[in-house]
């Protein structure tokens, strides 16, 4: 059985010790479509955009991203990104090191696929903690072994006028310089393997539309200020082609800034990019 959730769930990853520095936030906040000089000048005004705190572990790697985790025997094929969430402990400094500590909290049986949930905490070399990370993978064909599908619940989006409503131009060579913050999967730049998964084309980097939209958001509605972000948690309902157009909109709510990001424009003007989004206010 290509996953085993008696030995997956609640294994623990080897520990990842990593650090970064102020030209690894500049070349993420760019890779985002960042041009705010509080995100891209070095210097004490600097701010780190939280969703960094995702990428920083593996930043500095070269290969496509390994996927050996216990009990799963999968392949890069099979795999997509199907949600991710950070809670940061308070503004991320812009250079710095720690030590990630992930465990696999869950897998999910939904039928023709299983969902893969991990769970991180990084601290400081002093024992701080900075920020708590939760992912899934929804890897196909894997389902069907009768496990629990799991829970699966929506964000409700307010009936009205959002109280922010841009879009974002994705640059035809946006993944390709994504690339550089350390995920090299060649489904973001490979045609021929992006036709293997099934694409028509390589797609941009999930993460590099949930940093589009978390910086959008925080723009749009936090006064560009990255220090007030808590969390953000988002589910990846769709993918985006370099060259297409995001839509983002947003609504303040007593539970936080509701979001929601469609393409907009061409044959594909609607369709879903990010669900279920929540940025918490700090």
């Amino acid at each position: 059985m290509p996953i085993d959730p008696a030995v997956a769930v609640g294994a623990e990853l080897p520990d990842r010790t990593f650090a970064w520095t102020e030209s690894d936030v500049l070349l993420y906040h760019l890779a985002i479509g960042a041009s705010d000089l509080s995100y891209t000048l070095e210097g004490p005004a600097l701010q780190v955009l939280p969703s960094f705190g995702i990428v920083a572990p593996t930043f500095h790697m070269t290969d496509p991203p390994p996927l050996d985790l216990p009990g799963c025997d999968i392949n890069l094929a099979q795999v997509v990104h199907g949600s991710q969430s950070i809670s940061v402990a308070g503004p991320l400094p812009t250079a710095g090191s720690a030590t990630l500590r992930t465990r696999i909290s869950e897998v999910w049986d939904k039928g023709k696929a299983s969902v893969i949930w991990q769970e991180g905490v990084a601290t400081s070399p002093a024992g701080e903690e900075l920020w708590t990370v939760r992912s899934s993978i929804f890897v196909r064909g894997e389902g069907g072994w009768g496990g629990p599908r799991g829970e699966s619940t929506a964000v409700v989006v307010p009936d009205r006028a959002p109280d922010a409503d841009t879009t974002y131009a994705v640059t035809p060579t946006q993944a390709l310089l994504y690339r550089l913050c350390g995920d090299r999967n060649p489904l973001h730049a490979d045609p021929d393997f992006a036709k293997a998964a099934g694409f028509p084309a390589p797609i941009l980097h999930g993460l590099c539309s949930y940093g589009i939209v978390l910086r959008t958001v925080t723009d749009a509605l936090i006064g560009g200020d990255a220090s007030r972000v808590g969390a953000f948690t988002a589910r990846f309902a769709g993918v985006v082609f370099p060259g297409e157009t995001i839509r983002v909109r947003a609504w303040h709510t007593d539970d936080g800034i509701v979001v929601t990001a469609t393409v907009a424009g061409g044959d594909r003007d609607g369709s879903p990019v990010l669900a279920d989004c929540v940025l918490t206010p700090a």
